[in-house]
């Protein structure tokens, strides 16, 4: 196709091109409505390519974005285009590739990618043997056009070159590329490398075939003066470290030289470079292959992990005090929330009793799990996924140190010494972030130094450099455990009174690192941390008047967590006035499409939780909201679904975070939160979110059905024909946390429907044997499910007992861990029930009942009685000899700990 643009559309064309290069929003939003209406006309896009490919005299970077506009074009338009057109941009794009300019070959090498995606590779059989035909040209320019676009296509559509569909191009393209590893062009090797990397974590077989020539020039060329080749020669190295080690064991020593050679480069070689121990840390051969170079790559490690003079700048790390300069948004990670699991608590042995009911964890709710795992954010930029050599190399001694465990320590402590305290603050920071690395794998033999190193880190917490301080609040949470084993006065305390202060710090990332490390501490501490709940709470409320949107948003988990941690202590009328004003009127300023709900309403549903009674005066607004914000939801997902082009889908999370702090309401608030329920539609709604297509969705709401059966079942009740198939029909364990839900819900339910759950029985028993037989059944789960079993057979024994022999020896095997509590009461209470209807069901598995009867610490006096009947009864029914023998498979530990409980 021969095709000429009009000089005046030409001209329109160049100036809205110049005029989008604006930093003037208003002349942006015009070119944009501009360029929307320009797209009628079909041959706009021939207009594009042509600026890009033939208008020579405009410059490279007008020229350049004419493609980019096309790309999008292409991307959202590509359907539609005319076959000629397309067929016009194809052969331009292909011409392109020999264009002097690297900036042209590289937009026409993005559209041809393009195209090829959206149409899909199939539909341009000429694309790769065209591009493979170019790269035996004499013109280096087109050699690397044509590697340029291949590597775009290597990259985007790994998979689809080894499908049969397009008959295996691979098997071409791959013995073609191992040919230009030896090329003298830099950037061709460089390229020839990288498009085969793309196929190594697949395993694919073209790529299996060729591995031992492949990985031969890999060494040949290891040593480059290119540092590009040398990059992407590591990146090949560190994939197949994971799927072809088996390859790579011969030449181990020369690799690990090589390696810590590059891993000291100055650029970014070093990073990918740095990669390669990380991902043999995790290797089952790491100690055998690794040993002997040990003492040259930790020092390495650890100075990799100091701040290079570009992370100083792009981190303002020389500001002190910005605590009024407002945070920009894009700095603020969206938030996404996560639907409650209910656990149960494990047994922690003797006296540890108590009726802990089911324990919500919001699963992933505190953000500080980001900065707990510092080699994901390490509290140091804005940008979490700007992964670098620091973090790789913190994140790899953190693997190491759990690898060597205190075998670590004799080559790590003289870097330590020497890190820790120089006077260089740059290097001390390094120090103490190596510290914090390896406080889990070397805990144990960390805990001689830590008398004399824990009061040295919370003196640092008053560095005058901010980035030793933020460092510092992270490393002094990682050893947070040993801290509150300790006498009061000497860890905690200091250790409390300094991280508060370092809460209302003048700079940002301290006060963000700080209220993580609170956080931790808080969830380490729990109940120890009572005595100073008014001092702590003093803190955070003045830390509400000072924090700027991202670190509020970080506060906020700060306050749920310390609720979670000391439960009703929180409420005292003292407290409750320090806080509550606060929150609420956050609550009151937040518009109800404003995500900063999340966290919020996540605080104050711990809040809601352990203040229960206290919560009253409360509860109404919130209330209210929460039920506005699911009803608006609903009503969204059904104008969507009928009408899609019209209405946006809704933001479920909004749904999902109310129907969770509904819970925390009626956990909290108990028989209190009737009237709020009676007065309501709730039912009504939580009928529609049980059959929501999320997940996420059904877990909150299965999670609410229980709090509110727990709370005032005479409002469940009459729907409980309507809820009970449907939570029948999730007890799927392909959605674990949905299922453990409807299992707990189910439980709940039928401990207050009593012998009405009858005709119940046949729907739900079968699912429950099933889960808790099947191998791959989480703890959790299989907790919940032991539970509800014993429920069911506490309320209809005659119904589930003849079934007892399906389910016993699993049953036992997942109850004995969890501590004494009403949930495991009602469920052993079950179990004689049903032994007691059905004994012949439980002999072949009885070892498994005595070991469950042991687990108890103190059981009820009446359920004691239950299960010393029934151990008697065994015993008296096998006869004295039969029972003997029958001891004597037990651990000596059983056997004592029967003979002092229940006397036998």
């Amino acid at each position: 196709m021969s095709w000429e643009p009009q000089p005046d559309g030409l001209s329109q064309i160049i100036t809205l091109l110049k005029q989008s290069q604006s930093k003037d929003n208003m002349v942006q939003r015009a070119v944009q409505l501009k360029l929307e209406e320009l797209n009628q006309y079909p041959d706009f896009n021939n207009y594009l390519i042509y600026v890009l490919t033939k208008l020579t005299s405009e410059n490279e970077p007008t020229r350049s974005l004419s493609g980019l506009i096309l790309k999008n074009n292409i991307r959202i338009h590509g359907a539609q285009l005319q076959p000629e057109i397309l067929e016009y941009i194809k052969q331009e794009c292909l011409m392109a590739l020999s264009d002097p300019s690297p900036l042209i070959r590289a937009t026409a090498g993005i559209l041809i990618t393009t195209i090829a995606n959206t149409g899909g590779l199939q539909n341009w059989p000429a694309l790769l043997p065209t591009l493979c035909d170019m790269l035996d040209s004499q013109d280096y320019i087109v050699c690397e056009g044509a590697f340029g676009a291949l590597q775009k296509i290597c990259e985007d559509s790994a998979d689809t070159l080894d499908s049969s569909a397009l008959n295996r191009p691979l098997n071409v393209m791959i013995p073609k590329f191992l040919q230009f590893f030896r090329h003298s062009s830099p950037s061709i090797r460089s390229y020839a490398i990288a498009c085969i990397n793309q196929f190594i974590v697949n395993r694919t077989q073209a790529l299996m075939v060729h591995i031992d020539t492949f990985i031969e020039n890999l060494f040949h060329i290891s040593s480059d003066d290119d540092r590009e080749v040398r990059k992407n020669v590591c990146r090949g190295l560190v994939m197949l470290l994971e799927v072809r080690i088996d390859r790579l064991m011969p030449h181990m020593n020369s690799i690990i030289e090589y390696m810590l050679v590059q891993t000291q480069d100055s650029d970014e070689t070093s990073l990918n470079a740095c990669e390669f121990w990380l991902s043999l840390a995790e290797q089952n051969i790491c100690k055998e292959v690794l040993t002997p170079h040990l003492p040259r790559l930790v020092p390495v490690l650890v100075r990799g992990m100091k701040y290079s003079d570009i992370d100083i700048m792009v981190l303002k790390g020389d500001v002190e005090e910005d605590e009024m300069i407002p945070d920009r948004e894009e700095d603020i990670k969206p938030r996404f929330h996560k639907s409650r699991t209910i656990t149960q608590k494990p047994s922690i042995g003797a006296g540890t009793s108590g009726s802990d009911s089911a324990v919500r964890s919001m699963e992933g709710n505190d953000d500080d799990d980001d900065i707990d795992d510092p080699y994901v954010d390490m509290n140091d930029d804005s940008n979490p996924s700007d992964w670098n050599l620091r973090k790789c190399s913190a994140a790899t001694l953190d693997v190491l140190a759990n690898v060597y465990k205190d075998e670590f320590l004799p080559i790590l402590l003289p870097i330590l010494k020497e890190t820790l305290f120089h006077e260089e603050w740059l290097v001390k920071e390094s120090g103490i972030l190596a510290l914090g690395a390896i406080a889990e794998g070397c805990m144990t033999g960390m805990v001689p130094h830590l008398p004399e190193l824990i009061p040295y880190l919370i003196v640092c917490l008053s560095d005058k450099k901010a980035l030793v301080r933020s460092i510092t609040c992270w490393t002094l949470s990682r050893y947070a455990h040993w801290v509150v084993s300790q006498p009061h006065d000497q860890y905690l305390k200091p250790l409390m009174k300094e991280l508060l202060k370092r809460i209302l710090d003048a700079n940002k990332r301290v006060q963000e690192a700080a209220c993580s490390a609170f956080a931790t501490l808080e969830e380490e501490a729990c109940t120890e941390l009572v005595p100073y709940l008014g001092f702590i709470l003093d803190t955070l409320v003045f830390a509400f008047r000072k924090y700027q949107h991202k670190n509020l948003l970080i506060l906020y988990d700060a306050i749920g967590t310390l609720a979670d941690s000391v439960g009703h202590h929180l409420n005292k009328p003292e407290y409750i006035s320090m806080l509550m004003p606060p929150l609420i009127e956050k609550w009151n300023n937040l518009k109800d499409e404003d995500k900063d709900l999340f966290p919020l309403l996540e605080c104050l549903s711990s809040v809601a939780t352990a203040l229960h009674s206290g919560f009253l005066p409360y509860s109404e607004p919130v209330y209210r909201r929460c039920i506005s914000l699911i009803q608006q939801t609903l009503i969204q997902d059904v104008a969507s679904t009928s009408n899609p082009t019209q209405f946006e889908q809704p933001d479920k999370d909004f749904m999902i975070v109310a129907l969770d702090l509904l819970s925390g309401l009626a956990e909290g608030l108990d028989c209190y939160i009737e009237s709020l329920v009676s007065s309501s539609n709730i039912m009504q709604l939580l009928y529609q979110c049980m059959q929501d297509s999320m997940p996420e969705v059904r877990q909150s709401s299965f999670a609410l059905l229980g709090d509110l059966t727990k709370a005032c079942f005479q409002h469940v009740h009459p729907h409980i024909a309507d809820f009970l198939p449907i939570l029948g029909h999730n007890l799927n364990p392909e959605y674990i946390s949905v299922c453990n839900n409807a299992t707990w819900a189910i439980g709940e339910i039928s401990i207050k429907l009593m012998e009405d759950t009858k005709p119940y029985i046949p729907l739900v028993l079968g699912p429950l044997i099933e889960i808790i037989n099947n191998t791959n059944t989480p703890k959790t789960l299989l907790e919940n499910t032991a539970i509800t079993i014993g429920r069911l057979g506490l309320v209809c024994p005659l119904e589930v007992a003849p079934s007892l022999q399906q389910f016993v020896r699993q049953w036992c095997s997942s109850l004995r861990n969890i501590r004494d509590n009403e949930e495991k009461d009602s469920a052993f209470r079950g179990m004689c029930q049903m032994i007691t209807v059905n004994p012949v069901g439980v002999v072949p598995d009885f070892i498994f009942f005595c070991d469950a009867a042991a687990s108890w610490m103190t059981p009820q006096k009446d359920l004691h009685e239950m299960l010393q009947k029934i151990l008697q009864g065994f015993k008296v029914q096998v006869g004295e000899e039969n029972w003997s023998r029958f001891v004597e498979q037990f651990p000596p530990q059983l056997s004592e700990r029967l003979a002092v409980m229940y006397s036998i």
